[in-house]
């Protein structure tokens, strides 16, 4: 056979050259630091864990305690019935408050506020990257409730139907098969929903495409689960389903779902939900805390008078004589002001804790139920949640330490319990309480269109949990939402309110702590060479009967540059700035300075620190050890967990607004909060900010916030993501 030659003349039968044979290696990844390779044996692990949901285990969460106080419980302060249930509740981290029958306060909200309220824009499927939230639109409070409610019936309609009896099966393989990678002919595609540009519910939503897609559960044959989109009338919206498919969209990103979230709504804008006292409980009152009412005798239950001057309206509870927030005559939003929020379908409240570790309280004016998730505050449970934070997202909390007080982020129960940390959940429907108590993690998710307020208490157990979450904050530079140092001791001034042994032994406690280390520091300062100025400079004493507004303006002004930490005692300055001042911890941080140009202020004498220990002590020998009578029944709590865990099963979750659409006259009692709305009058105390909502400079602004309109955002309502 002759040779075949290519067109260049080449003899084509020569065989080709051979590639050279590289010997194998194993692969050996280049880490820049050890960090990055424990990040990766960490996410691998995590991976390990995480090889199978249990789907059924959100279903074996224990339904935490509610309770039923009768009407002589809720003609009284609310926290002394809160000290009787202290035992059992705290246990569990959160509780429920089911008020008695007779109880229906007025609802006190300002629907036809003129003035939008920003929200924030949530991706519900992201919720555990630990990502911000971003603004979402802008709405008056019925056009929210109009977004919102057709947003619930959309998804009713076109995803509830699944859950009708005889397709649970099929969508349990589904879901399995999806889960293991499983991708058939009856693979469900991932859809994009968003909340907040849904505007009629009897026809599908433009998106910006302006092509309309859905994509609705299938079995292997490609037939739709339940039969696909039913009427209203036929398909049961119950709790455990709408749970599921939140953690589904949570933990497998089933669907991509955006919605906007009214959340810390400043109550000055549209109301408190609560009418306000005349009697001056509440910061929001024209009167406050004017002693020409002390005598007069409480309110009959469920009158109208009693609605405005109960202890157990929020704007009232904050200054109980058993709260210790009553020493504050400063309003905070959110914390001795009520916060108002207005939610969605699946609008999340992310895993938090309170500020300074204090209790809350929350209550559901109307609407939709929340579903609660809770954690006991004991330091083995929120470490443990802490852990799960870290171990999940190591990367993320390595650039942002402090990320769980962005309350952005949301991890399942199932992974807590999975990491040995306790949980608890409750379904909170319209009329009921949820308290919270100090250090307990909590969070959950609206079912559908309400409203709801929470504001903060304290008890005088709070203080040891109070020292902890003041050095978390100095670890983190966290601002303080008030003076740690400046409540305990005008809770010393207070010292006839000190009402058991226990709390004047605890309070001595720290009142001793912190002298002995204000000592300490001073001495070993001024042995290095910090000049004592005090005695050649008038400072202005600290007020210790109460934190009104010109105290608070003053610790503003004298914040550590470090660690954030109102130098309520003394502080260090240097001759290099005027304004900058340092705690004694953190001195050496200041500035580069000789210690020599370095002096001390000191505002509290180590005799008024005595003085004050002594007044406790002696108080503590007067009273007797506490013996409070817990009345609570195990059984009764038993009995009252199963008919939750039942309604959880049957009850069909509402989808209707928290008030009629249509421009009507607003139905609400006499004195309602309106007072609120017209609180810009000079006469009305102003409202100091939360830590939260400071400059970057850590500067406050006390005036109240007035909230700007803007043009809605061009959003897409649904498309569909066929990529795999």
């Amino acid at each position: 056979m002759s040779s075949l030659n290519n067109s260049d003349g080449g003899d084509m039968s020569a065989p080709p050259a051979k590639r050279i044979r590289v010997p194998t290696q194993n692969f050996a990844p280049d880490f820049e630091t050890a960090e990055d390779q424990r990040m990766l044996e960490q996410a691998l692990a995590n991976s390990r864990k995480d090889t199978v949901r249990d789907v059924e285990s959100l279903t074996n969460i224990p339904f935490g305690p509610t309770f039923y106080p009768t009407r002589e419980d809720f003609s009284g302060d609310p926290l002394i019935y809160l000290e009787k249930i202290r035992s059992v509740a705290e246990k569990y981290g959160i509780c429920k408050i089911v008020p008695p029958e007779g109880w229906n306060p007025p609802f006190a909200v300002n629907l036809d506020c003129p003035k939008k309220f920003q929200t924030k824009d949530q991706s519900i499927h992201r919720l555990q990257e630990g990502i911000s939230f971003g603004d979402g639109t802008e709405y008056t409070v019925r056009e929210y409730q109009k977004m919102a409610t057709a947003w619930s019936k959309k998804w009713k309609r076109r995803y509830s139907a699944s859950h009708t009896p005889g397709a649970a099966e099929e969508q349990n393989v589904e879901r399995k098969e999806k889960e293991v990678g499983a991708i058939g002919d009856g693979y469900v595609p991932s859809t994009t929903v968003s909340s907040s540009a849904v505007t009629n519910t009897d026809e599908a939503p433009v998106t910006s495409s302006s092509t309309v897609q859905s994509s609705e559960p299938t079995n292997k044959n490609g037939m739709k689960l339940g039969g696909g989109i039913q009427s209203e009338e036929t398909i049961i919206m119950s709790p455990e389903n709408l749970e599921r498919d939140y953690w589904d969209i949570v933990e497998t990103q089933s669907h991509e779902v955006d919605v906007d979230y009214g959340n810390d709504i400043d109550t000055s804008e549209v109301g408190s939900g609560f009418p306000i006292s005349q009697r001056g409980r509440s910061v929001n009152s024209p009167n406050f805390q004017k002693s020409e009412h002390d005598d007069l005798p409480e309110p009959e239950f469920g009158t109208e008078e009693y609605y405005r001057e109960t202890f157990w309206n929020l704007n009232n509870i904050p200054n109980s004589k058993n709260s210790v927030l009553r020493h504050l005559k400063v309003g905070i939003n959110g914390i001795n002001v009520p916060w108002l929020y207005f939610g969605c379908l699946f609008s999340t409240f992310c895993w938090h804790n309170e500020d300074n570790y204090m209790y809350s309280i929350n209550y559901h004016h109307r609407g939709a139920p929340k579903q609660w998730y809770g954690v006991p505050g004991t330091k083995q449970d929120a470490d443990g949640v802490e852990r799960v934070f870290k171990n999940y997202l190591s990367m993320k909390m390595r650039d942002v330490p402090d990320l769980l007080h962005h309350i952005t982020t949301s991890f399942s129960p199932r992974i807590l319990n999975q990491e040995g940390v306790r949980v608890c959940k409750l379904l909170q429907h319209a009329g009921e309480f949820i308290v919270t108590f100090p250090r307990a993690f909590h969070g959950g998710f609206s079912l559908g269109p309400n409203c709801g307020e929470a504001v903060n208490f304290a008890l005088h157990d709070w203080i040891p949990h109070a020292v902890d979450a003041n050095e978390r904050y100095r670890t983190f530079a966290r601002p303080s939402v008030f003076s740690h140092d400046r409540l305990v001791y005008t809770m010393a001034h207070w010292v006839q309110e000190l009402r058991t042994k226990e709390i004047c032994s605890s309070l001595a406690r720290e009142l001793r702590r912190l002298k002995n280390e204000e000592l300490l520091l001073r001495a070993k300062l001024i042995k290095a060479g910090v000049r004592d100025v005090s005695n050649d400079v008038t400072l202005p004493p600290n007020r210790l009967d109460q934190l009104d507004e010109e105290s608070a303006d003053y610790d503003d002004k004298r914040l550590c540059h470090s660690c954030k930490h109102i130098c309520f005692f003394s502080a260090v300055c240097c001759e290099c700035s005027e304004s900058k001042v340092s705690c004694l911890r953190h001195s050496h941080y200041m500035c580069r300075c000789s210690v020599k140009r370095k002096y001390l202020l000191i505002w509290t004498k180590e005799t008024e620190m005595n003085d004050a220990i002594t007044r406790v002590e002696r108080r503590g020998e007067e009273l007797s050890n506490s013996h409070v009578v817990s009345f609570v029944d195990d059984d009764l709590l038993e009995e009252y967990a199963t008919k939750d865990r039942n309604r959880h099963k049957t009850y069909n979750v509402p989808v209707d607004p928290i008030c009629a659409l249509e421009e009507v006259p607003q139905l609400v009692s006499s004195a309602t909060s309106s007072i609120a709305s017209a609180r810009s009058s000079s006469a009305s105390p102003e409202l100091k900010q939360h830590p939260d909502q400071m400059t970057s400079q850590g500067e406050h602004t006390f005036s109240v916030q007035q909230s700007t309109t803007s043009e809605p955002l061009d959003e897409s309502v649904v498309k569909v993501d066929q990529s795999v």
